[in-house]
């Protein structure tokens, strides 16, 4: 299959990151992306404000600024009351001012099944484009927001979590990675991504494919879900975990000492998740620390990049 092609694109087809850059001068470049996906919580408006947090958090793992955005809708307005929609959609809304961002219009379907989401457009400055593919010796990975909510969700829809812990997660996924991203561009960050269907290991294996550089994972240093671990201890596993797994491990090498519920996190398929930064060593406790002031609270260094083995991912 043979995609068009122009000189002005930064990032396209040619490697799986997480959005696309246009550049469209010296001084500026367009990221693009867009994302949508059916409900994982049952409170609409919470729904709607985790969907755009989601699809925004692409362009902030991209370096930039989001600016502009368009509904997607795909409605089953012969079995929902339109009242779902319009919690929905007011969810994004508020979500879209909080990050000062305007919705531009958008498009709606009939559908059997809901989704929403967004494609959203932002700003960065070509020199300033953060990619997954520029990981290196030395660096550390730091990560803003905790694991487990794909196995909270999981829990979520067998009625086993309390009203509580999925008011506690709904709000998680909905925050935004603004805050984040507004400060690690003070920093020498190589590489970033932001953790999302295919779990930490399997972002960070897009990561290391191809860089030529290997990176261990500090398990007991990993922020996650208490009630994360509990729930895969008793096998309440969504199957995208299964998945990732399958399709990541051989790159992957486990410590005998870290657990199988640990394990089952790390390969979890995480919404709107924290973001995936590789920073400059001798930077690393800093940028935590400014993290934790501009209000990130669950940010912690889980690992580091070494020069090899090449392309493996060692989790101790």
């Amino acid at each position: 299959m043979v995609f068009p092609t122009d000189e002005n694109v930064m990032v396209g087809l040619e490697r799986a990151d997480d959005a696309g850059v246009y550049k469209v001068s010296d001084d500026l470049a367009l990221i693009q992306t867009v994302d949508f996906f059916t409900p994982i919580v049952d409170d609409p408006y919470g729904f709607g404000q985790i969907a755009a947090a989601n699809a925004l958090s692409d362009v902030y793992a991209m370096g930039g600024t989001p600016k502009t955005a368009m509904n997607l809708v795909a409605f089953p307005v012969k079995e929902m009351d339109l009242s779902v929609l319009r919690e929905i959609i007011q969810g994004g809304l508020d979500k879209l001012t909080e990050a000062g961002v305007v919705l531009l219009g958008g498009h709606s379907v009939e559908d059997k099944e809901l989704k929403y989401g967004l494609s959203v457009t932002g700003f960065v400055h070509p020199r300033r484009v953060l990619t997954k593919k520029n990981l290196r010796p030395g660096d550390r990975l730091v990560l803003t927001k905790p694991l487990g909510t794909g196995i909270v969700n999981t829990a979520i829809k067998a009625g086993l979590a309390s009203p509580e812990l999925t008011d506690r997660v709904t709000r998680l996924m909905a925050m935004l990675n603004r805050r984040a991203a507004d400060t690690m561009v003070r920093f020498d960050v190589g590489a970033c991504t932001d953790v999302t269907g295919f779990g930490l290991l399997g972002h960070l294996a897009e990561m290391v494919c191809g860089s030529g550089v290997g990176v261990r994972i500090f398990s007991g240093q990993l922020p996650m879900i208490g009630e994360a671990l509990d729930f895969a201890s008793m096998g309440l596993i969504p199957a995208g975990a299964y998945k990732n797994r399958e399709f990541r491990e051989s790159m992957v090498t486990v410590a005998d000492t870290v657990s199988r519920s640990v394990q089952d996190v790390l390969f979890d398929p995480q919404t709107s998740g924290g973001l995936l930064i590789g920073v400059r060593g001798d930077q690393a406790d800093e940028l935590v620390t400014a993290l934790n002031d501009a209000g990130v609270d669950d940010v912690a260094q889980i690992g580091e990049v070494s020069n090899g083995p090449e392309e493996r991912i060692w989790v101790a």
